[in-house]
């Protein structure tokens, strides 16, 4: 047996296997949580200020009731999610309660940092009407095209199906990720800038000998 089907092993503490091919756990599949860079992550209308941030969580944890987010002043939220590379989105899954409070429908747009409610009159890169799923087993494939090189995600929830408010539970990422390497090419760049001087030396003692 190859023990890498629908179980729920132990592999999804690390951080090597997301780039993969051969099938792997569902929990390892949804681990881009791990690459969100959580302290600059925005949640609009929460109630509770930091809530949003709880909901981004291990996909063992995902039927977890006891950390979840509420939309505040209507059923709207709007979540900002900055990524500490390039994230290649084939899916998604959200989880709230089994009842008029769960999102139905999610708006997906991509590397529009700091996004307000002003700005989701602008087309989505992808929409979906989704169905109550308390115990997060769906998953809304992504159009790849549209989400291969991903740096910020904005997830709106436009509405319920009918309560005053919104409560979420779980929003699982599913997809591929890319380190940034443009530090490494800055430092590069950085160190070949010193050699010019070394050259500028070199070039002034022929002239020298030139005068002499």
């Amino acid at each position: 047996m190859s023990g890498h089907g629908h179980g729920h092993g132990h592999g999804h503490g690390h951080g090597c296997c997301e780039d993969d091919h051969e099938p792997a756990e569902r929990g390892v599949e949804y681990g881009l949580y791990r690459r969100i860079d959580i302290d600059k992550l925005q949640c609009l209308n929460e109630s509770r200020d930091g809530d949003g941030k709880l909901v981004f969580k291990p996909w063992d944890q995902r039927t977890d009731r006891e950390k979840f987010v509420e939309s505040d002043a209507d059923e709207e939220l709007l979540f900002n999610i900055p990524f500490t590379g390039s994230v290649k989105l084939k899916g998604i899954i959200l989880s709230g309660e089994d009842d008029e409070s769960h999102p139905a429908e999610i708006r997906l747009y991509k590397n529009i940092p700091q996004m307000s409610f002003d700005d989701i009159s602008r087309e989505p890169e992808q929409a979906f009407r989704i169905n109550r799923d308390p115990l997060a087993e769906l998953e809304y494939p992504t159009k790849i095209a549209r989400f291969s090189n991903v740096q910020h995600l904005s997830i709106h929830i436009p509405r319920n199906f009918g309560a005053d408010s919104t409560r979420v539970y779980y929003i699982g990422l599913r997809g591929e990720y890319t380190e940034a390497h443009r530090h490494e090419v800055t430092i590069c760049n950085y160190e070949a800038a010193a050699n010019p001087a070394d050259h500028i030396l070199e070039a002034i003692t022929p002239q020298t000998h030139f005068i002499s």
